[in-house]
């Protein structure tokens, strides 16, 4: 399939590596040249700004979505295409899903896992079929990839759901694992194909 727009989770700090604001920043470049819409957190500060920014300057939409709690610190980015202020940080993930064919996840904290994981779990469920992927910068993510192994062989996710996410440390490649058709069964057998993305 064809991706018009992606999420994009990422810290709101710029981490230790340099590597991390450089990929963050070829993200945003990258989907931009390409005609993808950014979809992201609507923050200027950290690897969230770094996207933000690079995707602008290449001329891309950048659609940001922002609680109010985090508006109201003076945290949004006024210079985007779109900014969605909304009251929760549940409205800020479900309507980032709404507006995207796909997600990807670069390093970050907490608030980064639990935003992936989430639309991974989604995927999962069937809720939707849009596939996630961790760009693995630097070796970032590579823990993630070593613990979905183990939640494999452990019983706790399916061999056939595990291409819902995909690793790679080249965005390009991701970019294209991203637009693969979906493949994977729900957690009880049905078939994606059987559950259309809204």
């Amino acid at each position: 399939m064809a991706l018009s727009s992606v999420a994009v989770f990422c810290g709101s700090s710029f981490g230790t590596s340099p590597a991390y604001a450089e990929a963050a920043r070829l993200t945003g470049r990258t989907l931009a040249e390409r005609g993808i819409d950014v979809v992201y957190g609507g923050g200027h500060v950290g690897l969230m700004g770094a996207v933000a920014d690079a995707a602008v300057e290449a001329g891309g939409r950048v659609i940001g979505v922002i609680p109010r709690q985090l508006d109201d610190r003076e945290l949004a980015h006024h210079g985007l295409t779109e900014l969605h202020v909304v009251e929760s940080m549940h409205e800020r993930k479900q309507l980032m899903a709404d507006l995207s064919d796909a997600f990807i996840a670069l390093p970050g904290g907490a608030g980064t896992l639990e935003e992936i994981a989430e639309q991974w779990t989604w995927a999962q469920l069937t809720i939707h079929a849009k596939p996630s992927g961790f760009l693995d910068v630097a070796g970032f993510w590579t823990p993630m990839r070593e613990m979905l192994d183990t939640m494999v062989g452990q019983g706790f996710v399916r061999a056939e759901q595990s291409g819902i996410v995909s690793f790679s440390d080249d965005l390009d490649e991701l970019l294209t694992m991203l637009a693969a058709p979906p493949a994977w069964t729900d957690k009880w057998g049905a078939s994606t194909a059987e559950t259309p993305s809204p």
